[in-house]
Formats: C-alpha cells, sequence, structure tokens
C-alpha cells in the first residue's frame, strides 16, 4: 500500500467513525480499527516520512498514554493529532485494550552491528546502563525479555534501529514528550549521539524471546519515577 493510499484509508476510517463519547461493543472494535492498522501493520509499515510501528500486543496502559500524548499534542504528527483529537477517555481506552489484545508474530530482527565497540557500548547500556552517567538500563524498565512491562512500558523489540534512534532523537529535541516527570527525556538527555546508536543497533538486533508478551511487573523497584496520563477506571 503506497503512502496515499494508506492516508486515504485512515481518512476513509475517520469519516466513518460515529461521536465517540463512549466505546464500541468489543464485536465491533475490529472493523473500526481499520483506519489504524491500515499503517500501523503486524509487522509495522515503512513510509517515505519514516516508519509507522506495530502497536499490536503492547501493554494497554502505554498505547492509551501515548493516545492521550497524540491528542494532548505531547507527541505532534499530523494525522495522529487529527485522529485522535475528539476521542474520549474512555474511547482511547478501548483502543488502547483491543489493540493490546493481538498477538501477532514479530518480524525477524536485523543484524548485529559490525563495530564491536559499538556492539560493546549498546549492550552495556541495555543491561546494565551507565552508573557514572545516571544513565539507567534499559532492562531496569523495559523489563528483562525487552517485550515490555503491564500496564504502561512498550516493548523494545521487533524495531528497526532507524525508528529506535528516531524516537530518542525525538526526546533529545522535545518533538516527544511524555506526561512529567518524563523519564524518557532525562535519560537521553545524558546519553551521547553514539550511545544513541548504539542502543538503537543493539536493541534492533536482538533475538526474539520465546515469550514476546508483556512481563506482569518488574523484579525490582524502576530506577526513577516516570508520569504518566492516569488510566480510567473500567
Amino acid at each position: 500500500m503506497t503512502p496515499a493510499a494508506a492516508r486515504l484509508v485512515v481518512l476513509l476510517g475517520l469519516l466513518s467513525l460515529p461521536v465517540l463519547a463512549t466505546p464500541a461493543a468489543p464485536s465491533d472494535m475490529a472493523e473500526r480499527m481499520r483506519a489504524c492498522t491500515a499503517c500501523h501493520g503486524s509487522a509495522g509499515i515503512r513510509i517515505e516520512e519514516g516508519y509507522v510501528p506495530r502497536i499490536e500486543g503492547k501493554p494497554a496502559g502505554y498505547l492509551y498514554n501515548q493516545l492521550v500524548n497524540f491528542r494532548e499534542h505531547r507527541r505532534t504528527h499530523a494525522t495522529m493529532n487529527h485522529l485522535v483529537a475528539w476521542m474520549s477517555d474512555d474511547y482511547l481506552a478501548a483502543i488502547a485494550d483491543w489493540f493490546s489484545g493481538q498477538e501477532p508474530p514479530y518480524p525477524e530482527p536485523a543484524a548485529p552491528p559490525e563495530r564491536e565497540a559499538l556492539r560493546e557500548r549498546g549492550a552495556q547500556l541495555v543491561r546494565t546502563g551507565d552508573p557514572d552517567r545516571d544513565i539507567p538500563a534499559c532492562q531496569a524498565c523495559h523489563g528483562e525479555r525487552l517485550a515490555g512491562v503491564r500496564p504502561n512500558t512498550p516493548g523494545l523489540i521487533g524495531l528497526p534501529e532507524h525508528y529506535i534512534a528516531g524516537q530518542l532523537g525525538a526526546w533529545r529535541t522535545g518533538r516527544r514528550q511524555a506526561a512529567k516527570p518524563d523519564c524518557m527525556a532525562t535519560i537521553v538527555e545524558r546519553m551521547s549521539e553514539r550511545d544513541v546508536e548504539a542502543v538503537a543497533a543493539w536493541l534492533a538486533s536482538r533475538p526474539l524471546p520465546d515469550d514476546t508478551r508483556p512481563a506482569s511487573g518488574l523484579a525490582t523497584e524502576p530506577p526513577m519515577r516516570c508520569g504518566s496520563v492516569e488510566w480510567p477506571e473500567s
């Protein structure tokens, strides 16, 4: 599907949605979500502007927070900002719950970085962090399997190198933000450009774990406090 065709499907899906004050019945969600899956494919979709990530199987709380961030313009993307502009908290929660329940297989990982120093630095930052620069390990929050942690932390597996680097760069420049305290923005400020390159390349090359579902919780206390949008009560 071309980028133009994908956008057309999204817009047509938008036009077909009723007033979104309350969630749709579960049986209706697959059809409703065609406006989202036109771009957010099971393996991610490369487009002229970059990459649209897979969102199926990610923790519901994380997906909900990102939808709210797009609605409140803490994250900026013209299509996403417009798509969710008038959606209620309850409907965003229903979208998040539906996508969280989908579990298609992940794409195969990329080849490991050729440069040994880059591989070693990436492995260090992901596994143990850098205490001298107060950079926590990625696994400390995203889980030992890097598959995410319910309810609010996304997985880092199955993502291409350029997308991971782009998101870290977006936090560095302020184009991507989260509810305060924005822990990712703080972490990225402490990372060098080489660190970003190393983490992105190493994560993109990780073999898929046997269990790709998000963990139910962290084994230890997270290294820092991160803000999140309040999850609506069910």
